[in-house]
């Protein structure tokens, strides 16, 4: 089931580098004029020129995928760093047990498993609110994952509590300096203002997925048959050892390393906020988290290294999907044929009417998030476009920004072509169609909600 899940996303994502090398032959070159403005490398509004295009043939097609892997590298190595330090972890028996107790927990005090999911996702949405917690999400998906089988849920529900509990967030940001801050900067507006109106945005954003992650788990409580990964999720029990009946005596070294599990949670939260803490900085403390589980949990050194060998292996497919999505945007780079589409865009929008030019603009975000998956790299490519292109219309850069931060955080998590989307299903051994077919129903529903938000933004006149 593996293979065929990485087979056929991986062709799935090649063949999107192939049609987008066959547009480079078909559209016109173009290009803006870019400024480094504060260390950033901005685009100048009103820059753009045709230049001959570049078409890409077989050659380019072929060597995108590695450029993209190099231009991944960041992600693919803290996936791979993350996989086997959690094999690691696993292999000593510590996560099983500690689930094992939570879960009992729960099911003897059954009023309180009602408050997991709202309580959980909302600790999340905080944090991809105000930090823009997003890749931070990946260690806790393997943390929720054998605690919602245990209590009779799904591995989609376990991995929906962190990864869309961030993500409700991500699209709700507030203080978010990676979408909120940048965009507004580049849009040359005060930073941080339009809380109040944001703060109404989180709110729904995070409810309404709560909403749906509860209704969702409801179901499969009542009747576990109904969810996509029921055939599945029987080898990612046996793979936690969650059928196994026997109670594991919670000793000594497993309460240590239970310890050390949460204390590096917290020494990754302090140096997110203190020290600004990224992928290369997280990776080294689960690194060094998965070396000393597995030392206190009596494992050899040979042990430690095979087992981080074996989780690092599961990665490799998602690597390989990866490094295909990124190559979708190297051949769009090459081809010249990026800021064309940025430019065909501005010229559809200019001369809309205020309302259908704001929804348009969120539309037109969450079509070109699919090619850059980066919402500061997104930011610095798009808002010295749509900023001044908001004043043409009649709008304000406060809903530019608005439709922006929509664009990126709620289309995200179904993309294919995000590195972090299918890095969190890769984990969680999730096919993307499965998770797709999941999402829609919730994305349709984000999708309408969206250009709500902005009709209202645009009566409010919204600073």
């Amino acid at each position: 089931m593996k293979q065929k899940y990485n087979f056929n996303t991986l062709v799935m994502i090649f063949a999107v580098v192939i049609l987008v090398a066959i547009l480079t032959w078909i559209i016109p070159g173009g290009e803006y004029q870019r400024e480094i403005k504060d260390g950033k490398t901005l685009v100048i509004a009103d820059s753009f020129q045709f230049i001959d295009n570049e078409p890409q043939g077989i050659g380019e097609i072929l060597l995108a995928p590695i450029k993209g892997f190099q231009d991944a590298a960041y992600i693919i190595i803290f996936l791979f760093v993350i996989g086997g330090a959690f094999m690691v972890v696993s292999a000593t028996g510590a996560i099983n047990v500690s689930v094992q107790k939570l879960a009992d927990t729960f099911s003897n005090k059954p009023h309180l498993q009602k408050f997991l999911i709202p309580i959980s996702m909302t600790i999340f949405s905080i944090g991809g609110s105000t930090f823009g917690m997003c890749e931070e999400t990946l260690p806790f998906v393997l943390i929720f994952i054998p605690l919602a089988l245990s209590l009779g849920y799904d591995s989609i529900v376990g991995t929906a509590i962190p990864f869309l509990g961030a993500a409700a967030g991500f699209a709700g940001s507030t203080l978010n300096p990676f979408i909120i801050g940048i965009a507004q900067g580049i849009s040359e507006i005060p930073l941080y203002s339009g809380l109040e109106f944001r703060i109404i945005v989180w709110a729904i954003s995070t409810g309404g997925m709560i909403a749906f992650v509860m209704w969702y788990a409801a179901r499969i409580k009542k009747d576990p048959t109904k969810s996509p990964m029921y055939e599945i999720d029987k080898q990612t029990r046996h793979t936690f050892h969650l059928d196994n009946l026997e109670k594991a005596p919670f000793t000594i070294n497993y309460k240590i390393i239970l310890i050390l599990f949460v204390l590096a949670i917290g020494v990754l939260i302090f140096g997110i906020l203190e020290y600004s803490w990224y992928i290369n900085e997280i990776a080294g403390l689960f690194f060094a988290l998965g070396i000393l589980c597995g030392i206190v949990g009596k494992l050899s050194f040979s042990q430690i290294a095979d087992n981080f060998k074996e989780g690092a292996k599961d990665m490799v497919g998602i690597a390989l999907i990866i490094s295909c999505a990124r190559a979708i945007l190297i051949i769009m780079q090459n081809g010249k044929i990026l800021d064309v589409m940025l430019y065909g865009v501005s010229n559809v929008i200019s001369d809309m009417h205020p309302v259908f030019a704001s929804q348009t603009m969120f539309i037109s975000q969450g079509v070109i998030n699919f090619f850059v998956h980066s919402g500061s790299g997104q930011a610095m490519l798009t808002m010295p476009i749509m900023a001044p292109l908001a004043d043409l219309v009649g709008l304000t850069r406060q809903t530019a920004v608005l439709a922006f931060q929509f664009g990126e955080g709620w289309i995200t998590p179904i993309l294919p072509t995000s590195g972090v989307t299918m890095g969190v299903l890769g984990l969680a051994k999730i096919p993307w169609n499965k998770w797709f077919r999941w999402m829609l129903p919730i994305q349709i529903i984000f999708f309408i909600i969206a250009l709500i938000l902005l009709a209202i933004a645009v009566f409010i006149n919204y600073q």
